[in-house]
């Protein structure tokens, strides 16, 4: 454990949730202004191994975050446009009902590609990205879908059509550019999004591991990312790896205005269009909670819930610009501009029910405002 002082209510958070079985570790680091408040390391980061503030933990859904930052550099350049036609830029996708599909849809998962993502889940790491590229292009919209005003969480979907457009308008391999062009400039040098294989053997003491909490004790296995060909695979919305430390780099980079520490990768106005309300009070046909989207960042959308704190996962506290996204039943970055702070943890037990995760999520949230005196 390390520099947990400042948050004694966050910190015992953490514990009661291992003492429940719900984690067998967590990493959390939260930053005020700017400045790093705490880096928090619990329990066990993978069977057998202490988890530190070094452990490379998955990022799950949060990747989202980083993937949708590199496509913002796409459109601010001119590159794209948000109405655009998905098939201007993937021809091959515009059959089946999907040649109205734009790229406001993609982003805002208003797209209507139901059935795929349950095809997808299946075979996802198993298929070349040539393969789930054509297993997506090959679709169709599902039955009375307006586009625009229906909204499902496209999981694998809609990042996998962000990051081929990227890969043909810059023509590399998106796992190598937002490597090269986001994470080594932002100092994230132990952040990958698809890492090379042959860094497999150099991260092995460090990688972090999900246990499966769903059932009355942990046990190793789950389903996050967590074997070799998950991680080395281009799941640009899902397969994100590093420490919290590093994910928050993302938040303090949006809180900044698309500047951190000299590095300019985004502009003011792209980082407001990206965390503006595109999707507003329209409730998605695969969860029972309405949360409001911004460019692919899920924004706090406790004003459709009479306040409280059950949509967002960001607590009760957290103002209305507050905005981020969290990684399947086991991780959340948040940044709250109103008051400059960031918070990113993982807990390495995935829960069985979106209810546990989001009942752990704004406890921790709510305890980080309580102990950091930013609680009304």
């Amino acid at each position: 454990m390390t520099n947990d002082s400042a948050l004694p209510r966050s910190v015992a958070a953490l514990e009661r949730g291992m003492r429940r079985k719900l984690h067998v570790g967590a990493q959390l680091h939260v930053a005020l202004g700017g400045k790093t408040v705490a880096d928090v390391a619990l329990g066990l980061a993978a069977p057998g191994k202490p988890m530190t503030v070094d452990s490379m933990m998955t990022w799950l859904s949060c990747s989202k975050i980083a993937a949708s930052i590199a496509f913002a550099q796409l459109w601010e350049r001119g590159d794209v446009a948000l109405d655009d036609p998905v098939c201007r830029h993937i021809p091959e996708f515009g059959v089946n009902g999907k040649e109205k599909v734009t790229i406001r849809h993609v982003w805002t998962h208003t797209f209507g590609l139901m059935a795929v993502e349950d095809e997808l889940f299946k075979v996802r790491y198993a298929n070349t990205p040539e393969q789930n590229l054509q297993l997506i292009c090959s679709a169709a919209i599902a039955r009375g879908w307006v586009l625009g005003q229906r909204a499902f969480y496209q999981t694998s979907a809609a990042f996998l059509l962000l990051a081929e457009i990227i890969r043909r308008k810059r023509g590399r391999d998106f796992r190598t550019l937002i490597r090269d062009e986001l994470f080594v400039p932002l100092g994230m040098t132990d952040s990958w999004l698809g890492m090379p294989p042959e860094r497999l053997d150099a991260y092995r003491d460090r990688l972090g591991e999900t246990f499966d909490t769903s059932g009355p004790e942990p046990k190793p296995g789950s389903a996050a990312p967590d074997r070799p060909h998950q991680l080395t695979h281009l799941m640009p919305g899902g397969n994100g790896r590093g420490p919290m430390r590093e994910l928050a780099r993302l938040l303090e980079l949006l809180r900044r205005g698309g500047e951190l520490d000299g590095v300019r990768v985004l502009t003011p106005q792209t980082v407001e269009a990206m965390t503006a309300r595109h999707r507003a009070g329209l409730p998605a046909e695969d969860y029972p909670l309405i949360v409001d989207w911004g460019l692919g960042l899920a924004l706090d959308s406790k004003i459709h819930h009479a306040g409280r704190n059950c949509a967002s996962g960001y607590g009760l506290h957290a103002s209305p610009r507050t905005f981020g996204h969290s990684g399947f039943r086991t991780t959340v970055a948040m940044c709250d501009p109103d008051v400059s702070l960031v918070i990113c943890c993982s807990w390495n037990g995935m829960v069985g029910f979106d209810a546990a995760q989001l009942t752990r999520q704004n406890a921790l949230c709510e305890a980080v405002y309580q102990d950091l005196g930013l609680a009304p």
